[in-house]
C-alpha cells in the first residue's frame, strides 16, 4: 500500500460500474482505500494529484491460466519446459496482467502449486501481480481434459481426496472438468467427463471448506450435471440447451463466457501453429455459442467476466478484448460489461473489490477517453492504480501475435 494520498481528478468517475457515473470528481484514496469522492473532497497538501478524462474500477478476470502466454500448441509447452520456467512464466504473466488493467484475476488451473506461490509472493510484496485466488490443480477424470495441470480422480471418494489435497496445497478455490476441451486432444468438448455423481461430492466437500467451485463444462450434458451438483460458475457453457439455461436461472449460479479463448484460437488458426484438431473444435463451438449465449443472457443467467487468460494468442494483458467481445458478440453496452468484468466478477469469487466507494480498496484504471464515448477505452490506461499504489504508467500494448 503506498503511505501517500493519492488525488485523482476525473471527468467521469465509474464507481459503481453499471449505475450513472459521477461527472467532474475527485477520488481520494488514502491507506490503499478510497477515502472520499466528491466535487469538493478536500485534497491533502502532500497528496499525489493525477487527472483523467475517466476512471473505472481495476479489471477481475476471473478465469485465468498464469502459467501459459499464449502459445500456439499449450500442451507442447507444459510438457517440455521445466517447473522453474514455468514459474517464471506465472511470474511474469501477473505483472503483465496488473499493468493491462486487471488487479484481480482468479487462476483456475495451474500444474504443482505454481499459481499458488505467486499468489503467496504477490501478497508478501516479493513480486508485482494483481490479487491472485488460485484453484491449484484442476480436478479431472483419468485421461480428462486439462490432465496436464490436473489430479486425475475417478469416484467420489476420490474426487473428495482430491478436492482436500487442493485445500492442504493452499487452493482458494477448485475447478471441476465436467466435459471434454478444445486444447486437450481427443477430448470431445460435447462429451461429458466427471458425472453428476462424482462432482457432488466434490462440490460438497469443497463448499465444506467454505472453497468455491469452477466447473469446466462446454456440452450441455456436463453443464447440467456441473448445475444440478451445485457448483458456483460455470466456465465456457457456449453449447448449453433451454434445460441448462432454466437451471441456471433457477439456481442462480454465474456463467464465465470465456468467448476470447475461442475467438482467439479461430482468429489465429493453423497459419498461426495451432493444431488443427484444436482448430476444428473452436470453430465448431464458435458457430454456435453466439446463438446459444445470448439467449442465456436474454432469459436472466448471470454473467462474469473472465478470458481464459494464457490459451492461444490471448494474452494476459489484453483481458480488454474479453470485455469488448461482451459487447460485440452478446451484445451488452459498455457498463453493462464493464459491470460484468467487475462488479460480476468480484461477487462471483466473493472478494470486496470491483467498486470505488468510500472504504473500499483503491484499485483502479484512469483513462484517456469514457468507455461511453469508446468502448476501446480500456486498451491503453493511463495509470494503473492497485490497493492505493500507483503501479503502471501507460505501458505499450503488446501486440497479440508477439510473444507466442
Amino acid at each position: 500500500m503506498s503511505g501517500v494520498p493519492l488525488a485523482i481528478r476525473c471527468g467521469t468517475l465509474h464507481a459503481e460500474p453499471g449505475e450513472a457515473p459521477l461527472r467532474n470528481v475527485t477520488l481520494l484514496v488514502r491507506d490503499g482505500l478510497v477515502a472520499d469522492c466528491g466535487p469538493d473532497v478536500a485534497i491533502p497538501a502532500e497528496a499525489r494529484r493525477l487527472e483523467a478524462a475517466s476512471v473505472v474500477p481495476g479489471l477481475i478476470n476471473a478465469h485465468a491460466h498464469l502459467e501459459l502466454s499464449g502459445e500456439a500448441q499449450t500442451t507442447s509447452v507444459m510438457l517440455l519446459l521445466t517447473a522453474t520456467q514455468r514459474a517464471l512464466t506465472c511470474a511474469a504473466n501477473a505483472r503483465r496482467s496488473l499493468h493491462g488493467g486487471v488487479t484481480t484475476i482468479r487462476d483456475l488451473g495451474a500444474s504443482e502449486t505454481l499459481a499458488i506461490d505467486v499468489r503467496d509472493a504477490i501478497a508478501a510484496g516479493t513480486l508485482e501481480g494483481p490479487t491472485v485466488l488460485a484453484a491449484g490443480k484442476v480436478v479431472c477424470m483419468t485421461g480428462g481434459h486439462g490432465w496436464w495441470i490436473g489430479r486425475e480422480a475417478d469416484g467420489g471418494a476420490d474426487v473428495r481426496k482430491a478436492v482436500r489435497e487442493q485445500r492442504k496445497a493452499g487452493a482458494d478455490c477448485i475447478k471441476f472438468i465436467a466435459t471434454g476441451g478444445v486444447l486437450t486432444k481427443g477430448a470431445v468438448p460435447a462429451i461429458a467427463q466427471l458425472d453428476e455423481d462424482e462432482l457432488r461430492a466434490g462440490v460438497t466437500e469443497a463448499h465444506a471448506h467454505g472453497l468455491r467451485c469452477a466447473a469446466h463444462a462446454i456440452g450441455a450434458d456436463g453443464v447440467k450435471n456441473a448445475l444440478r451438483a451445485g457448483v458456483d460458475s460455470i466456465e465456457h457453457g457456449m453449447l448449453l440447451d433451454d434445460e441448462a439455461i432454466a437451471l441456471f436461472v433457477e439456481r442462480g449460479t454465474y456463467l464465465v463466457p470465456t468467448l476470447a479463448a475461442v475467438t482467439c484460437i479461430v482468429e489465429f488458426g493453423t497459419d498461426a501453429g495451432i493444431p488443427q484438431w484444436a482448430v476444428g473444435k473452436a470453430r465448431d463451438i464458435a458457430n454456435r455459442m453466439t446463438h446459444n449465449l445470448t439467449r442465456a443472457r436474454a432469459a436472466g443467467v448471470r454473467f462474469a467476466g473472465g478470458s481464459d487468460a494464457g490459451t492461444p494468442f490471448n494474452l494476459h494483458e489484453r483481458y480488454w478484448y474479453e470485455v469488448e467481445l461482451l459487447q460485440s458478440v452478446l451484445g451488452m453496452t459498455p457498463r453493462e460489461a464493464l459491470r460484468t468484468a467487475t462488479v460480476a466478477s468480484a461477487d462471483l469469487l466473493g472478494v470486496a473489490r470491483g467498486r470505488l466507494s468510500p472504504g473500499a480498496p483503491a484499485d483502479a484504471l484512469l483513462l484517456r477517453r469514457d468507455i461511453d464515448e469508446d468502448p476501446r477505452a480500456l486498451r491503453e490506461p493511463i495509470a494503473v492504480v492497485k490497493d492505493g499504489a500507483l503501479v503502471s504508467r501507460g505501458e505499450p500494448v503488446t501486440p497479440p501475435a508477439a510473444r507466442p
